[in-house]
C-alpha cells in the first residue's frame, strides 16, 4: 500500500485514493473471495449508512461521524472498482446534471431533484 505520509504524495488526489483502495482489494484478494460481489457490497454500504445514522441520531462525536463517512466512501470507491466503472467520471457527469436542476423547499427543507410526477401545490 502507498505510504501517504510523505510530502510527495497528494492526499487530495482521487487517483491516489483509488489506488489505495485498489491495493486494499488486492491485499485481501477481494476479487476471488467474494469481496467484490455486488449484493455483499450493498449490504456493507447499508451497514455503514446505519452507523452514520447512529452517529447523527445518538449525538456521537464529529470524529466518529467522519470515520463512518470515510468507511462508506471507501466502500463506494471499492464498488466502482468491483463493478468496473470510473467513479470520478460518473461524479462529474452527475454534477453536470444536478447543476442544471432547480431546487424547491419540500417540508421546510431544500431539495434538488427532477420532481417527476410532483405538482407544485404539494410543496
Amino acid at each position: 500500500m502507498t505510504n501517504h505520509s510523505s510530502k510527495n504524495s497528494s492526499r487530495d488526489s482521487y487517483s491516489d485514493m483509488l489506488a489505495t483502495v485498489q491495493a486494499f482489494h488486492d491485499k485481501h484478494d477481494f476479487k476471488n473471495t467474494g469481496g467484490e460481489e455486488m449484493t455483499y457490497r450493498l449490504a456493507l454500504m447499508a451497514e455503514e449508512l446505519g452507523e452514520i445514522s447512529a452517529c447523527v441520531t445518538k449525538g456521537k462525536s464529529k470524529q466518529e461521524l467522519a470515520e463512518e463517512c470515510a468507511d462508506l466512501f471507501i466502500l463506494i470507491m471499492g464498488t466502482a472498482i468491483a463493478a468496473g466503472f470510473d467513479l470520478n467520471q460518473a461524479f462529474w457527469d452527475k454534477m453536470k446534471i444536478l447543476d442544471k436542476r432547480d431546487s424547491r423547499m419540500v417540508n421546510g427543507r431544500i431539495r434538488v431533484s427532477e420532481f417527476r410526477g410532483v405538482n407544485d401545490d404539494q410543496e
